[in-house]
């Protein structure tokens, strides 16, 4: 019998001159001590963001706090594997094991959990700065980079709402609408307010004890809307080409990588593929799927984003993940840098404050990345100005800023059985049962929305504090009667 040739040892002797191979992949920690460190760092972000950004005192920080354990990340199934901290975490704090201070000054949070069992405290640290949002330092006492000052300029900030900061005072709400937004607070103690609003003035605007108009509140999630009309901007101004194009992410730039199949579309609609080995206590590896990691680890989250692996076919799997947004984030910086522009002040240029979205700040992490991903905060009048610019078809100003059929393009659902659309979520599963089929909105953790309500030429912004369940039925009717009122 003949033998079969050995194997070659080098399979590719061609030389390829045009890039270094894919990146090292990122492994993510699922050990007990990595899981407690993640929880106390989000703690410490958490008390960052309300006390320094939104500005709430300690004690309604305090009321509205909930602790919440790091988790295991979990696989396609979307079910957490591993540990689970959850009750030990619960049960520290209860015990004042768990202890959070805050520094007015130094505008920080630091978070300690210390435990007999211990052989030192876990320690997270989190800073606000103007600008840069609530910094997750973590174990760090300050961040990698200098948070200096962003020179932000709104050219229209006299002007009426929505182009400038003048708010026609609205008329009292027909009797209707106010009482749906009775009923609404009533059963929804975590919200900070509501407003409905037109292409051209607020129409009805109420909040809570501790909401105010001025008051910056947490978008989490709804910031990726802001990430992929950013990216609108950017091919309306030929700095990309298309959605369809593969992703320009700086550490993808070997076209033999398999990131390369990866196009701009795949990340906005959350079919990259994208994942991490996730080794656990316990020695094993499993094959997980990042959410909340950008927001517990103190670290560079546009490098480790683009250090994941790609676990599923591109473009074949819905699975919700942050890591791709963060993706979307190195291709803005690096589009930004490769024109020669000042990062943090061309990213809130190109979008927020051409929108007057004067109480807008992005969080960064600790290298000085804007997260793509969430932790934005604004007004509810200025996250209502997104609303608009969807509700103009990309028009602001009477000047074109996103490409004609871009609206259509990221409020449309994916055509492959779910509801998600580019960065924005659609009725088409009916969870808004009264609200039309064509209905979309931003959306974020603890169900803050701008919903966009194109036939209606309305918008509704609604904003909620982290934790905090709101009534989505009391929602739906209040949203309903607001069309019903002034459609």
């Amino acid at each position: 019998m003949t033998q079969p040739p050995p194997v070659e040892l080098i399979f590719d002797q061609t030389p390829h001159p045009f890039g270094n191979g894919p990146v090292d992949p990122v492994v993510y920690d699922a050990s007990i001590a990595a899981l407690r460190q993640r929880t106390v760092n989000f703690a410490a972000k958490r008390y960052a963001d309300m006390m320094f950004v939104s500005g709430l005192d300690r004690a309604t920080a305090d009321r509205h706090f909930r602790l919440r354990a790091a988790p295991s990340p979990a696989g396609l199934d979307a079910r957490p594997a591993g540990l689970d901290i959850q009750a030990e975490a619960q049960a520290a704090f209860a015990a004042g094991h768990i202890v959070i201070d805050a520094d007015m000054t130094e505008r920080r949070a630091t978070v300690r959990w210390s435990d007999a069992s211990f052989s030192r405290p876990v320690i997270g640290n989190a800073v606000a700065r103007a600008g840069y949002g609530g910094i997750l330092l973590g174990p760090h006492t300050a961040p990698a980079f200098t948070p200096n000052p962003i020179a932000r300029r709104f050219p229209d900030a006299g002007a009426s709402w929505p182009r400038g900061d003048a708010v026609e005072r609205p008329a009292s709400p027909p009797a209707a609408l106010a009482g749906a937004l009775d009923a609404f607070f009533a059963s929804s103690p975590g919200a900070y307010g509501v407003l409905v609003a037109g292409p051209d003035r607020v129409l009805a605007e109420r909040y809570s004890a501790f909401g105010h108009p001025e008051r910056a509140t947490p978008s989490w999630s709804m910031t990726k809307a802001i990430t992929c009309t950013v990216l609108g901007r950017m091919i309306h101004d030929g700095w990309l080409g298309s959605m369809h194009d593969p992703a320009p992410a700086p550490l993808w730039s070997d076209p033999r990588g398999i990131h390369r199949l990866i196009t701009l579309d795949h990340l906005v609609r959350m079919r990259s593929g994208l994942g991490f080995p996730v080794r656990h206590e316990d020695g094993q590896v499993t094959i997980g799927f990042e959410n909340s990691a950008v927001y517990q680890d103190a670290g560079d989250a546009y490098e480790a984003a683009q250090r994941s692996i790609v676990a599923t076919v591109p473009g074949a799997v819905f699975r919700y993940v942050n890591s791709g947004m963060n993706v979307l984030g190195s291709v803005i910086r690096n589009q930004i840098e490769r024109h020669g522009l000042p990062y943090h002040q061309t990213a809130y240029g190109l979008l927020v404050d051409r929108l007057g979205m004067r109480s807008y700040q992005h969080s960064a992490d600790l290298a000085g990345n804007l997260i793509a991903s969430g932790a934005g905060f604004a007004t509810l009048r200025d996250y209502a100005r997104l609303g608009v610019l969807y509700l103009n078809d990309g028009v602001w100003n009477n000047e074109r800023i996103l490409p004609p059929g871009w609206v259509d393009y990221a409020l449309t659902a994916t055509h492959t059985g779910t509801s998600y659309a580019a960065c924005f979520r659609t009725n088409a599963d009916r969870l808004f049962p009264d609200l039309p089929l064509d209905t979309a909105w931003a959306s974020g953790a603890s169900d803050q929305r701008i919903f966009i309500l194109r036939r209606h030429r309305l918008t509704v912004a609604v904003s909620n504090e982290t934790d905090h369940k709101m009534d989505l039925s009391a929602l739906n009717r209040l949203v309903a009667t607001a069309v019903d009122c002034f459609a």
